[in-house]
């Protein structure tokens, strides 16, 4: 199995604060990564170097005369070093990210919030892809012509999910897809989340702060802990280690 995803020695500083350590990992094609972590661990930091949003980020912070950003090391997409590829141009090749607190656009309706996520697709991926979205999560269907500010927050998640989908991912990032959810549709989520790796084929990379909904269903997983690697392995493999299990996993 080849990998779709390489990082090499990535470094990120908000000035002199390091936010991502040294990082190195393989994220394989066709399967689901968990990366896990406390709050501040570096995580989201991690989906935006290899989102490339950081880019935008780093131009953003120069412009207003604010902290400088530097990034180093190496990001490379099915063999491609695309460290200083810019975020729209990534998207073009199929790394999309679903952000934190979802981001929907709260005055449009379900509807016109998935069509905006068809921006990459030819009009036959779209009606697939809409399908598709529809079959995963039947409330959206149902939901579809009410303002995305009107849904509650599982159902907004699911609408930003749906929307990622609409794009046409080959590696799909969800960073804390179930933050602020209740238990039920956590497991909702993890499901759909192991529902699209099946029936599509589509790479994922999950992060999360609390573990124990996502373990069951991804195939290797990462720790983070102040911006660096601390453990990784499989589920099985990360389970067997009392500190992580207590520490990362709530068992």
């Amino acid at each position: 199995m080849s990998a779709i995803l390489e990082i090499k020695n990535l470094m990120l500083f908000y000035e002199n604060a390091l936010a991502i350590n040294n990082i190195t990992l393989t994220v394989k094609e066709g399967i689901i990564v968990g990366v896990f972590g406390s709050n501040s661990a570096g995580k989201s930091s991690l989906m935006l170097c290899i989102s490339g949003i950081i880019l935008d980020v780093a131009k953003k912070e120069k412009m207003m005369g604010g902290e400088r950003i530097t990034l180093t090391g190496g990001i490379k997409f099915r063999g491609e070093d695309i460290l200083t590829v810019e975020p729209s141009e990534r998207a073009k090749k199929g790394i999309i990210l679903c952000p934190e607190r979802r981001l929907i656009f709260p005055e449009s309706s379900a509807l016109e919030n998935l069509k905006m996520g068809a921006y990459l697709a030819t009009k036959a991926q779209a009606k697939r892809s809409l399908e598709y979205v529809f079959n995963l999560f039947p409330e959206m269907e149902k939901l579809k012509k009410r303002a995305g500010g009107f849904l509650s927050g599982g159902e907004q998640q699911m609408l930003a999910i749906g929307r990622a989908l609409m794009a046409q991912p080959k590696l799909l990032l969800l960073d804390e897809p179930l933050l602020g959810l209740a238990p039920s549709i956590e497991l909702r989520l993890a499901k759909a989340v192991k529902s699209i790796n099946k029936e599509t084929g589509i790479t994922l990379v999950v992060s999360e702060q609390y573990a124990r909904p996502v373990l069951p269903i991804v195939d290797y997983a990462y720790i983070l802990e102040n911006g660096a690697l601390v453990a990784e392995g499989t589920g099985g493999e990360l389970l067997e280690n009392p500190d992580v299990k207590e520490a990362y996993f709530g068992l």
